[in-house]
């Protein structure tokens, strides 16, 4: 039986690795078009991520500003990290929370996934609400620098329509928040290490 988007999929005919980094990989393909023609696709392999979420218990949320060599400036985000090979979502999630920010969480819910490149990178970032927070010390990585700062939803909504806040998974992540407050997208939430 034949797929259903079979006039929409491309086929790969052959590739190569172009280039290999510290955590990304540049891929080239040819591929066969659904009408029969050649082409070639170029993109990015990423090991995936997740972003977190972290809900204060006065209802303000958690985020980091980190110039971000790329944009040539500081960004406002919510806290996200690498996954490493084989690694669990939620022990990357509370890893990256505790790395990043130094706050430990008692209840996780996971919200889902976002792909934030599709035209160029597979990557997937998963997204996790965090609550229950206490805080501790952080352990950021060699070499990051970032600094923790909080906002209310509103102040966030506002950053937002400004064309401040332009970080696309903190965008989906207030999304996401907002739709859940009014009840439309449900989380469940578990017990996570405090």
């Amino acid at each position: 039986m034949a797929e259903p988007d079979e006039h929409l999929i491309e086929r790969r005919i052959a590739g190569d690795e172009v280039y290999s980094g510290h955590f990304l990989k540049v891929q080239r393909d040819r591929v066969q078009l659904p009408d029969g023609r050649e082409s070639a696709r170029e993109y990015i392999r990423h090991p995936g991520a997740v972003m977190i979420v972290p809900l204060l218990d006065d209802g303000r949320l958690l985020l980091e500003r980190q110039y971000r060599y790329p944009m040539g400036r500081v960004m406002l985000e919510f806290p996200a990290g690498k996954l490493d090979a084989g690694e669990d979502l939620l022990a990357c999630a509370q890893r990256e929370l505790s790395e990043e920010t130094g706050y430990h969480a008692t209840e996780w819910a996971y919200a889902g996934v976002l792909h934030n490149a599709i035209a160029y990178s597979d990557e997937g970032i998963h997204i996790f609400f965090a609550r229950g927070l206490t805080q501790g010390a952080q352990h950021l990585d060699e070499g990051e620098f970032l600094e923790l700062v909080t906002h209310t939803e509103a102040e966030l909504d506002q950053l937002a329509r400004q064309g401040e806040l332009t970080d696309a998974k903190t965008l989906i992540a207030l999304l996401w928040l907002q739709r859940w407050r009014a009840g439309a997208w449900p989380l469940d939430w578990q017990a996570g290490k405090a």
